[in-house]
């Protein structure tokens, strides 16, 4: 077995406007190191949930139906989940296969360790960061993790990443934030360099 074959939930072709730039293509992963109480994929956590395996390579094949609309718009491929940032070795074979034709997208959380952030950012055209909220103990709540390595890992992309390729969404979570709460993250994010927010309420 190869061993970057990694589980997906779906693929999710023709989007458009919603990954990053032109049309793209959404592949998520199986695995999150999350447990949020309002996950909008909870089948990326759920052990019966019917998964495809893919290895690099045979994503690769499976996604070159789209390579005329991908090259023609500029667009490619967005790896969510579940969480992409588990798999950087995936990643980093997908993005060989694409021979730098294809835009690589991530929908993250941010929440893992720095050197798998570092590994993975020279291959990434464009980060779409969900931080939940700023304040750590609203995102243990919600999450049941602690946030301190997504704004680790934040301030290292603040130095190291072009800002306009970074999207940070700041969502409303009922029962969990407020108005205020919400306006404290945008305003740390904001003291990062940061430019381009999402401000979105979570549907319960």
């Amino acid at each position: 077995m190869n061993t970057l074959e990694a589980p997906f939930i779906g693929i999710n072709r023709h989007r458009i406007g919603i990954d990053g730039e032109g049309v793209t293509t959404l592949a998520a992963f199986h695995g999150c190191p999350l447990r949020c109480r309002y996950c909008l994929n909870p089948g990326c956590l759920d052990a019966e949930a019917t998964v495809r395996h893919y290895t690099p390579e045979s994503l690769y094949q499976a996604l070159l139906i789209d390579n005329l609309y991908f090259v023609a718009t500029g667009g490619g491929v967005c790896f969510g989940g579940g969480e992409p940032l588990l798999r950087p070795d995936f990643l980093r074979r997908f993005h060989e296969l694409c021979e730098g034709r294809w835009k690589i997208t991530l929908e993250t959380s941010l929440n893992v360790a720095p050197t798998v952030l570092q590994k993975v950012h020279p291959i990434v055209s464009h980060y779409i960061i969900d931080i939940k909220d700023a304040n750590d103990d609203i995102y243990q709540a919600y999450t049941g993790k602690s946030n301190r390595r997504v704004w680790e890992n934040l301030r290292w992309l603040a130095e190291h990443a072009d800002p306009t390729t970074v999207t940070i969404r700041v969502p409303l979570i009922p029962e969990f934030n407020s108005e205020k709460d919400i306006e404290r993250s945008m305003a740390r994010v904001r003291e990062l360099g940061f430019t381009q927010i999402d401000r979105l309420t979570y549907k319960t």
